[in-house]
């Protein structure tokens, strides 16, 4: 079965088709858990062979580790034939092994320090390094990564990054889409506010936004998604499964924003997905199709760390819900009445 796709071109350079669903690759870059490179192949091999033709990845993600698995799987594919986005916000300083980043998040990976550098050079600088990790010359997408409170820890010091982004970052965004080296640019953050911050300051094109509007969580229909409907910007959604809860129902050890949910959570997870299991819908089907009802999202992008999970994100994607179930979560309150379901 075809994957369903999307097209996009608010700036009339031809745009993008992506698939509905594309594939994040944060988990390649051994998060939580260390997998080989064969694992890592294998799971790629099977979203290519279903016709997954949309691939996020960040210097984030296993300090270039990601990138380089990437490099590695898509260097005999035909470069037309896929889309790729990539990250900008963080330069990977070499470190001896005991000062390295992200211990106890990121295993067996290469031994680096982040610099946030969200300037003018600190961005071109950080395209070229993924530039050389992916081994490619271009790609279609360039996010500013992580810009947002939860990152920066304070509103001043974030203001003080949105500054350095729009007085330089942004600038050689601009000039690397209108040279072609990519089609276009956003914002990649856990929190909707950054991003209509920025897309108030800024030329921005798309924004990549981990969680914040899945099944749980619907404020961003306030006034984010609102004045991305109005100016014509993409969302690509990540987090659509709020971190594992989604996906795996309200059973122990359940991830919400990667730390363990709390009961609120369990509780209206619980609510969500006995009215799924009424309808004959799995949870996670339910999670992965209602974002796409919203016409600013293009694409949804949910990791996999073994080829189970990849399974289970095309069985979602090919999923047919029922409008009935979208009728009872708004009827008990589980959902917004304004969300988009039809």
């Amino acid at each position: 079965m075809t994957l369903k796709t999307r097209h996009w071109d608010r700036l009339g350079n031809g745009g993008l088709t992506l698939t509905e669903l594309g594939f994040g690759t944060a988990p390649l870059g051994n998060l939580y858990r260390a997998i080989s490179d064969e694992d890592a192949h294998d799971i790629l091999t099977l979203a290519w062979d279903s016709g997954v033709r949309y691939y996020d990845t960040a210097p984030l993600y296993g300090f270039g580790l990601s990138e380089t698995r990437l490099n590695r799987f898509l260097r005999d594919k035909p470069r037309d034939e896929y889309v790729l986005s990539t990250k900008v916000g963080r330069l990977l300083q070499p470190v001896p092994p005991a000062e390295r980043d992200g211990q106890g998040k990121w295993f067996d990976v290469p031994n680096r320090r982040e610099i946030y550098d969200y300037s003018y050079d600190g961005v071109m600088r950080s395209f070229e390094f993924s530039l050389e990790r992916l081994g490619v010359d271009r790609v279609e997408m360039l996010f500013a990564h992580d810009i947002d409170l939860a990152n920066h820890g304070s509103q001043q010091v974030l203001d003080a990054k949105f500054d350095e982004l729009m007085g330089g970052g942004h600038q050689a965004l601009v000039e690397l889409r209108d040279q072609g080296v990519i089609k276009a640019f956003g914002v990649g953050v856990n929190e909707w506010q950054p991003c209509q911050t920025l897309a108030e300051r800024g030329d921005f094109d798309l924004f990549l936004l981990a969680g914040r509007y899945t099944l749980l969580e619907q404020e961003a229909l306030e006034s984010f998604l609102p004045l991305c409907e109005k100016r014509g910007l993409g969302i690509i959604l990540g987090g659509a499964y709020n971190s594992g809860i989604l996906a795996t129902g309200p059973k122990p050890g359940a991830f919400y924003n990667y730390d363990p949910a709390p009961q609120n959570i369990f509780d209206k997870v619980g609510e969500i997905q006995s009215l799924c299991q009424h309808h004959g819908v799995r949870l996670v089907d339910a999670a992965f199709q209602f974002p796409l009802h919203h016409p600013s999202v293009l694409t949804v992008i949910p990791g996999g760390q073994g080829v189970a999970e990849m399974q289970s994100n095309l069985a979602a994607a090919h999923s047919d819900i029922p409008t009935a179930l979208w009728v009872d979560l708004k009827s008990k309150g589980l959902m917004r009445s304004d969300a988009p379901t039809g």
